[in-house]
C-alpha cells in the first residue's frame, strides 16, 4: 500500500505542466527528458492514476490537478521555512497569486494590495478571471487564492463570506431616449447590448428574469472585456448594460447614464477561497481581503 508520495517526483509533474512539454521541464530541472519520463511514468504507476494529457502544452487529468497543487503547497511551505531559519535569498520576497474578477479589481480589490503591511514583503501575482471560473485556477493549483462566487470550497481550500456586489442597468441618456421608450422587458430583448465577453450571460439573465424565461438580451451586442471600457462602452451610448454600482452611481451623478429598470438590481454575492495551508502571508492577506470588502461591498 502506498503511503508516501516521492517530492522530486511530485516536483517534476509541476515543472512539466508549468513548462509545457517533458522536453522544456528537462531544461528547467537540468535533467534529461527521459528522467522526466521515467519520474512522471512512476508517479502515475505509484498513484494508479493516468496524471497528465500528452497534449501540446501537457495539461493534467483531474488527478494530477491534486498532485500539481500538492506541489505548489510544499514549495510555498518550504520558501516560509527557508525564510524563518535565514536560509532564503537576502530580502526575497513571498510571491502570493491570486485569481480576481475583472470588476473587483476596478472597484475594491486594489487597495488591499497596499494595506498588507509591509514588513511581510508580498509580491501579488493576479490572474483575472471571471468569479464564476476562478475557482477552477484554485483546483488546478495555478493560485492560492480567489475571489469567487462560488460557496462551495475546493478541496483542499477554506472559504468565506466576502459580502455583494450589486449591479445597476444603466444607459446613456440619449441611447435611453432613442431605444428605450417601451416597456422594458420587451425593449431589452431587441436594442444593443455591451457584454464582457463571449463567456459572458449576466445581462441575459437579467433580461430572461424581466421576459420570465422567454427571451435573453438582443443579438446586437459589444463585446467589451475590460470593466473600465465596459462601463465607458455603455456611457459612451454604445448598448445597454449590468454597471457595478460603485461605478454607476458617479455617472448617474453626473448625468453620464440613467437607470433603465427602476428598482430592479443584480446583487452577486462573493467569497473569499485560499488553500488550507498554516502561511502568515496567506493569513494576513485574507484578513485584509476580508477588512477591505467589508467596507466595500453590501454585507
Amino acid at each position: 500500500m502506498m503511503t508516501d508520495l516521492p517530492l522530486d517526483q511530485v516536483r517534476t509533474l509541476l515543472a512539466v505542466v508549468d513548462e509545457g512539454t517533458f522536453d522544456a521541464a528537462a531544461a528547467a530541472l537540468h535533467v534529461t527528458p527521459s528522467a522526466i519520463s521515467q519520474r512522471v511514468k512512476a508517479l502515475e504507476q505509484r498513484t494508479g492514476r493516468v496524471l497528465l494529457l500528452r497534449t501540446k502544452p501537457v495539461r493534467p487529468t483531474d488527478s494530477g490537478e491534486v498532485l500539481v497543487r500538492l506541489a505548489r503547497q510544499v514549495a510555498r511551505l518550504e520558501h516560509e521555512a527557508q525564510a524563518e531559519l535565514g536560509l532564503s535569498g537576502e530580502g526575497e520576497p513571498t510571491r502570493v497569486s491570486v485569481a480576481v474578477n475583472a470588476d473587483s479589481l476596478a472597484t475594491w480589490f486594489l487597495p488591499v494590495l497596499t494595506r498588507v503591511p509591509a514588513e511581510f514583503r508580498l509580491c501579488f501575482e493576479l490572474r483575472r478571471e471571471d468569479e464564476d471560473h476562478t475557482a477552477a485556477l484554485l483546483r488546478e493549483g495555478t493560485v492560492m487564492a480567489a475571489v469567487t462566487s462560488s460557496p462551495d470550497p475546493v478541496p483542499g481550500c477554506s472559504v468565506r463570506s466576502l459580502g455583494r456586489m450589486r449591479y445597476l442597468a444603466v444607459a446613456a441618456p440619449k441611447f435611453a431616449a432613442r431605444h428605450l421608450g417601451g416597456p422594458v422587458a420587451r425593449t431589452l430583448t431587441e436594442v444593443p447590448v455591451v457584454v464582457f465577453d463571449r463567456r459572458d450571460d449576466f445581462q441575459d439573465g437579467f433580461v430572461r428574469e424581466l421576459t420570465r424565461g422567454r427571451s435573453g438580451a438582443s443579438a446586437l451586442r459589444h463585446y467589451v472585456p475590460t470593466s473600465e471600457g465596459f462601463v465607458e462602452a455603455v456611457a459612451a451610448g454604445l448598448g445597454w448594460g449590468l454597471v457595478p454600482e460603485p461605478q454607476a452611481d458617479p455617472l448617474l451623478g453626473d448625468g453620464r447614464l440613467v437607470g433603465i429598470a427602476p428598482g430592479r438590481t443584480v446583487d452577486v454575492p462573493l467569497y473569499w477561497q485560499q488553500w488550507k495551508l498554516d502561511s502568515p502571508a496567506l493569513v494576513q492577506v485574507a484578513e485584509t481581503v476580508t477588512a477591505t470588502a467589508a467596507e466595500a461591498l453590501r454585507p
